[in-house]
């Protein structure tokens, strides 16, 4: 199900959700006009769809430039939560394992999704995998014309799964 960022009011066609994940590519830069949209997007989810728990994995401009306007909106929704998906079980169990840039004040909540593998690479994948498997909708910005990229695997994946997505990479 592939919605355009011009379908813009999601009430017609979404049902009642609870949790949101966003994924973009590494490098990428935004404007006022990306912020607006998708602060528009996030509170519409907020006030007319109920998310109110949103997942973040940590790599990626898109996903800071989320992770900004939805702390952003918690001033005003204090009830939605951010939660940090990590990719390592030691993150959970010890904090103080965390890279540095990883910080309490930042999500309200640390999770760890059980996966069976190792290599760096492959976890973040499956990382992956298992936040869009959590999610009810997913925001993607991805160019689905590049090659070896992560957000584009997240994307085929979640459409693969049939979750609720949207992509606005052409509009940002």
């Amino acid at each position: 199900m592939e919605y355009n960022i011009y379908n813009f009011n999601l009430t017609n066609f979404i049902p009642i959700f609870n949790t949101c994940c966003v994924f973009g590519h590494r490098d990428m830069t935004f404007d006022k006009k990306d912020r607006e949209l998708l602060y528009n997007l996030f509170e519409d989810m907020i006030v007319n769809k109920n998310i109110h728990v949103f997942l973040f994995g940590g790599f990626g401009d898109f996903d800071d430039f989320c992770h900004e306007i939805i702390t952003e909106l918690k001033k005003k929704y204090p009830n939605i939560k951010r939660v940090y998906v990590c990719e390592f079980y030691k993150y959970i169990e010890k904090p103080s394992k965390r890279p540095i840039w990883l910080k309490d004040e930042d999500y309200e909540v640390f999770e760890y999704f059980d996966m069976r593998y190792t290599g760096f690479y492959q976890r973040i994948y499956f990382r992956n995998c298992e936040i869009i498997d959590h999610s009810d909708f997913c925001v993607f910005c991805v160019d689905e014309t590049a090659e070896y990229s992560g957000a584009k695997k997240a994307l085929e994946y979640a459409k693969k799964k049939h979750k609720y997505y949207i992509n606005i990479y052409n509009s940002a």
